[in-house]
């Protein structure tokens, strides 16, 4: 008997049900179709959308081409090795008693062995399918739904906490509330920026400024004019943290702005002057200049 067959007379498992009506929903586990090819407009040319998601059918098709030539494999082989077995057993059944339930119970562990195996290769499929669909459609989707306001708020929080922009689970839900957008869709936006920005620090450097600018400003307004006061988001920004501005104009942005919220340095400290710094010692203040 097929091995399918033999699997279909015991309890199916769960898991591997929820995995094959998975795979199934997402079009992995049928054929794929001869001819099938972008959507196209009413005159034959291939529309927007059609060309859209072209990359996301080319790459579903590999990997259901992948699965069924991978699930072929498995399927042969276990046939295999459950004939050699029986095969054995028979033999084994001309010098000792062999009975059919013993022959059942052995092709059974064998199945159940190669189950494991299949469940393997089906996990990894879907994990394959939900990386491409976050890749090329739900990630487009909400992108597209993001407003000014939420990229607002996502990016003061991130520049903000430059040095460290992993924020917490109460962080996340609070800039979830402000932007009008879910807590997953933070944590999307966060993962997504921070690989953006590391790979292209330069591009990003004057958007930085921009946000850091302005969360400094704001951090006046709420302190008052007339208060010495220091920024506490800003001191997540430092330049030795695992994402530096590495520009120099942004550093002097930075070092402007912080000249003018820090609060009164003790003595043998430094205050940021126009053209450079002063010490604060026993003898009063002393010039260093930063120019060359």
């Amino acid at each position: 008997s097929s091995i399918r067959g033999i699997q279909e007379e015991g309890p199916p498992d769960a898991q591997l049900l929820r995995l094959d009506n998975m795979l199934l929903a997402e079009g992995v586990s049928r054929p794929e179709k001869q001819g099938r090819g972008a959507a196209a407009a009413p005159d034959g040319r291939p529309s927007d959308r059609g060309l859209e998601h072209s990359g996301y059918r080319a790459k579903l098709s590999h990997i259901r081409q992948v699965y069924h030539s991978e699930l072929e494999k498995y399927e042969q082989a276990c046939r295999e090795f459950t004939r050699h077995v029986t095969s054995l057993l028979q033999e084994q059944s001309r010098v000792r008693p062999v009975s059919p339930t013993e022959i059942a119970h052995l092709v059974g562990v064998i199945h159940g062995k190669f189950n494991s195996i299949q469940m393997q290769l089906k996990q990894s499929t879907c994990e394959a399918v939900m990386t491409l669909r976050a890749r090329f459609l739900d990630a487009r989707r909400k992108r597209q739904n993001f407003s000014k306001q939420a990229t607002e708020v996502l990016n003061e929080y991130f520049y903000s906490h430059l040095s460290n922009p992993y924020p917490s689970e109460e962080a996340k839900e609070e800039l979830a509330r402000r932007g009008g957008i879910s807590v997953s869709q933070v944590s999307n936006w966060f993962g997504n920026k921070r690989i953006r920005y590391k790979k292209n620090m330069r591009k990003f450097q004057e958007e930085a400024t921009i946000y850091t600018a302005k969360t400094a400003m704001d951090a006046t307004e709420v302190r008052g004019p007339g208060r010495q006061a220091s920024c506490p988001s800003m001191s997540h920004s430092s330049s030795s943290g695992p994402f530096p501005l590495t520009n120099p104009g942004d550093t002097l942005v930075r070092l402007q702005t912080l000249a003018c919220l820090q609060p009164t340095p003790r003595r043998g400290g430094l205050l940021a002057q126009p053209h450079g710094w002063q010490v604060l010692g026993p003898g009063g203040l002393r010039r260093l200049s930063c120019r060359a």
